[in-house]
Formats: structure tokens, sequence, C-alpha cells
């Protein structure tokens, strides 16, 4: 089930003039008993709501006062979460008679047109506070508290993730906590502003659209507008026209397949981190230890000392954090076992809290072998699957015909595609013919797309390996810069740039003129270093014929420093 939270406004939303129907409830009742988590996100203060709402108890959490306060109607436990109104402002706008006002643990609220006065008073007090509004209401909070901010530590203590959470609203204070949401929709009563960001909106009002949206959640869990979320997508590079490629969030299985050293592990390591910038957890099965760090990931096992189910299941529990588990210590027949016994607790953990979202096995042909007892026990593979190996041939069938996005090295590309459609009986598509050697394949299969070659986009890891290697690195012989002058006099070797940028400053003009009008700077950054913008910098300053040899070391000195010096 993606969607495990069901985060609703009150006024305009669930209630109609302050009531909640009783199909609402009925509807929110029958949200709740499908295992689902409900949260009230309102404006209201508590009192007030207590006394508009007689069933907060459908509730896990009520977030109040606009994000200000976390109510638990379990345990009737409430919790601040800003500082209190300020004395001066409470006794400000009652000196300038603004009527109605009210104060709550953590807002002030009035109606308009008040809000002129309210803002006059705020700059006059020099205080830092904001205003919100919603419909007539207009509510002062603490700078940086919203709804959005509220959800956030509800969602928290219910250790769900917002990717898990589908928001409901109507106006514009609700803006804030729908972006928070995997999922926004607005009921048909909302304000046009609302309805114009919103995944969904709903054809019927308040409580109307409240049982519209149930109906929804409990017949397909929303799958029929992931067309809508492409905002998550991930990124896993881009065609040679530049348009990006991407895979869906959740609920993808993908495949990276290609020979050792052949840059696979390097493309799904970037598709990780991409996929943990976007703030959606993984589980990353390590066996050969390639990991060490990984977009703020966390480490457990090491060569020495294996990894516990207990430590695993105890960091996945909190939302927020992902793991990489390194198998390293752990003979290598136990490996499987031990990954047989970690995928059916993820499995758990995905039925109770929607997470990890990705699980990403590399050299997934050491642990999920054809025909273990739990292929031959589960015939339907899990999703939302990074699937890494050098031997695609050894997985099961079945596991092979879940894949929907195949991504290989093009030295790989034909033997592989073989491979899997004469395992799973598909037809074998025609390969692009001019792939090159530094492109991958892809053939995204669900929905079924022609093969085609794609650029990957290395990650922030691979790019401060980059620059570490080529800044300061040591590049081999054939790979250096060669300062020889025009009659070939000198041999000073640059085999790495903060070398070369030493070495300029050293040469003399004629012969740095010399490499500069042969175009032997652009060229060694393309080829040796690979870096396309910093060859073409160099490439400007080679075709200026009137610059002179200060001016040219000066910006080619500047274009190297701006990407790696100061990037280091």
């Amino acid at each position: 089930m993606r969607y495990l939270a069901v985060a609703c406004d009150y006024d305009g939303t669930i209630a109609h003039d302050g009531v909640v129907a009783d199909a609402t409830v009925a509807a929110l009742t029958r949200l709740k008993e499908s295992g689902r988590r409900l949260i009230l996100v309102t404006g209201r203060e508590l009192e007030s709501l207590m006394r508009a709402c007689s069933r907060l108890d459908l509730f896990e959490r009520v977030v109040a006062e606009n994000g200000a306060v976390v109510y638990r109607p379990e345990t009737k436990e409430q919790k601040l979460l800003s500082e209190p109104p300020p004395d001066s402002l409470v006794a400000a706008l009652q000196a300038r008679g603004v009527e109605p006002l009210s104060v709550g643990r953590g807002i002030v609220s009035t109606w308009r047109p008040n809000e002129t006065v309210v803002l006059d008073v705020i700059r006059d007090l020099g205080l830092e506070l904001h205003v919100v509004f919603n419909k007539g209401a207009v509510m002062v909070l603490p700078s940086g508290v919203n709804k959005a901010t509220g959800l956030a530590v509800a969602l928290r203590e219910l250790a769900l993730s917002p990717h898990n959470c589908v928001g409901v609203g109507d106006a514009e204070n609700d803006h804030a906590f729908l972006r928070a949401c995997e999922a926004a929709v607005v009921v048909a009563n909302a304000l046009p502003t609302v309805r114009e960001r919103a995944d969904l909106v709903t054809s019927g009002p308040d409580g109307e659209g409240i049982a519209e949206l149930a109906a929804r959640l409990l017949g397909d869990d929303l799958e029929s507008l992931a067309p809508r979320l492409s905002r998550h997508a991930i990124l896993i590079g881009r065609r040679d026209d530049g348009s990006d490629v991407t895979i869906e969030p959740y609920g993808a299985n993908v495949l990276v397949a290609g020979a050792s050293g052949s840059g696979k592990s390097t493309f799904a390591t970037g598709v990780i981190e991409r996929i943990g910038e976007q703030g959606y957890q993984f589980c990353v099965i390590d066996p050969e230890g390639d990991y060490p760090a990984l977009a703020d990931a966390v480490v457990l096992g090491n060569s020495e000392t294996p990894p516990t189910l207990t430590d695993i299941l105890d960091l996945l529990a909190q939302p927020d954090r992902s793991a990489i588990v390194n198998l390293l210590g752990l003979p290598v027949l136990d490996r499987p076992g031990f990954f047989e016994s970690l995928a059916l607790r993820l499995e758990e953990l995905r039925a109770r809290a929607g997470r990890p979202h990705w699980i990403v096995v590399d050299e997934a042909h050491h642990v999920m072998q054809a025909a273990t007892p739990r292929e031959r026990s589960q015939p339907e593979p899990p999703r939302g699957l990074l699937l890494v190996t050098v031997h695609p041939e050894r997985l099961a069938p079945s596991l092979l015909a879940s894949v929907d996005t195949l991504v290989t090295t093009a030295q790989a590309a034909e033997q592989v595609v073989k491979g899997i459609c004469d395992a799973v009986g598909l037809t074998r598509p025609a390969l692009p013919r001019d792939l090159e050697p530094r492109n991958m394949l892809v053939w995204i299969r669900n929905p079924p797309t022609p093969p085609f070659a794609l650029k990957s986009v290395p990650g922030r890891s691979e790019r401060r390996r980059h620059i570490r290697k080529y800044a300061q690195g040591e590049l081999g012989e054939d790979k250096s810069f060669y300062f020889r002058g025009p009659d070939g006099k000198l041999n000073l070797r640059a085999q790495n740039l903060a070398l070369f940028v030493q070495l300029a400053e050293g040469v003399d003009d004629e012969t740095w003129l010399h490499h500069l009008e042969r175009g032997d700077y652009s060229r060694w950054f393309r080829e040796a270093i690979k870096d396309e913008g910093l060859a073409d910098e160099a490439a400007k300053a080679e075709s200026l014929a009137w610059m002179s040899a200060a001016s040219s070391r000066a910006r080619i000195r500047a274009a190297i420093e701006q990407r790696y010096t100061l990037s280091s």
C-alpha cells in the first residue's frame, strides 16, 4: 500500500459550516479500518475544534493552530511546536481595537479586513512573525510555522514518510502541507489558486469529496493518479537530444547489468543518490563493500562485523534514514540466507509503513539466485527493486519478468537483452545501431518503449571522486599534459590540474602560446580530464587571437579553479 496516511483539513474539507456529516464520518471510518492513519490538519485552536468535532478519536494526530500545536487524541496530550504569542502583540492589537481577536497557545487569529492593522503592528514592534490567510480568517504565527511543519512532526511521531501520505485541503493555508505530501487532493469547493496546484480535484465538495477520495483509495490506492505525480520521478539519465529519462519513484523494478568495471555501479550510485535526494528511503544490500558512503545513508556492517537484522530494522524504522547493509563480514555461503531473511522483514516493514521505498541489491546474482525457497513460495516478486548484476541470467525468470526498466552497458547490451528475452520468453527487440561505447542502453518494458541510448548523470559522490582525481590525483603518463614548447626543448609533465596550473604560471610566454594556438589545452581537458565545460572555456580562449599570454593564462586558471580548486 502506497498511501498509509491521509492528512485532512477541517473547515471546508471534511466539515461543512463547521459540522462533519455522518456520511463523511463513515468514509473516514472505512479508511481507518483499511489500516490507514488519519491526521487532521487545521487552523483552528484545539478548544474550538473539540467543541465542533465529536469524532477526533478517528485521528491519530491532530495538527492544530495551523501547525503550532500537535494533539494526540488517544492520550489527550498536547505539544506546542512554537513560541507562544508575544504579549506585546496581543496588547497592541487590543489597543488598536482589533475584533474579533482570539489568542491560542501559538497563534493569534482575527478576520478580514483586520490584516492591515495586524501587519502594521508586527512591523512597528519589529516582530519575526508571518500572516497566513484562510479564506476570511487572518492568522499570525511565528516565522517558519505552518501546516507543513506541524504535519512533519505528526508523521515523524507515527514513523511515516510524507511520501506515503495524501493531503486534502481547500484554502490558502493548505498550500504548504499539500506540497509536502506525495499526492495533493482538493475538494470541489477549494479556492481556484489551490485547485490549480492539485493532483486531483474531487467532483464533490467538502464531505462528498472526502467520500469520493476514500472510495478511490480503497479501490486502487490512487494508482490511477500516478501519471499526475511526475514531479517525484527519479532522473536516470538523458537521451542524445538532452531530454530527461526518468523512472517511477514507487513500485518500479529496475535492472542494471554489465561487466565488472563497465560503469554500471557508477550509474546505479547516481540513481540511488537521486532517490535519496528526493526524500525516498532506500536500503542497499552491498555484498562486496562497494558503497562505503552514499547519500547520507548509514553503513551497517564491515569486513569484520556483519550487520544484524535488528540494527537494520531499527534504523529503517526512522523514515528519514536509509541503510547500506555491508555483507563483507558474512561468509559468502551465508549471504543468500541472510538476504532472504532480511527481504522477508523488509516486506513486513513495507506492509506496515510503506518503506523502504527502494531495495537496492548490488551483485544481485550472489544473493537472489534462481529457484531459492523464497522464489518457489512467492510467485510475485517484490516491487521497488533496483538490481545490479554482472550475471542477469542467474536471476529467477519471474524476477526478470518483473523488470520494468533494463539498463545495460553498451558493450554488454546485445548479450544481456538476448539472455533476458530467452529466459522470459520475450521477442528480442531491435537495438540501436549507433550505440556509443560510453553510453548505456535503456529498454523500458512498462510502458513498452524501443531500446535507446542513454547518457548517464553521475551522482555527487562520483563528481567528488572525479574532482579529487583530476585536481590532485595521479594521472598516468599517457593522460598527463606535457609542456614541450615550439621546439620540443621542454618536457614538463602535469599529472593533474593543480600541477598544470603551477607549471602554466612558470613556463615562458612562447611555450604557453604555442600550446594555446594548437588547441592543446582544450583537447587535454576534453579527452583526458573529460570535462566538456572546461574544454569549452579553454577553446574560447584559444580562439581569441588578440588575447595575450597573461590574459589567456588567467582565464583558463579561473575556469579550472571555479570547477575544481574551489569545489574540492
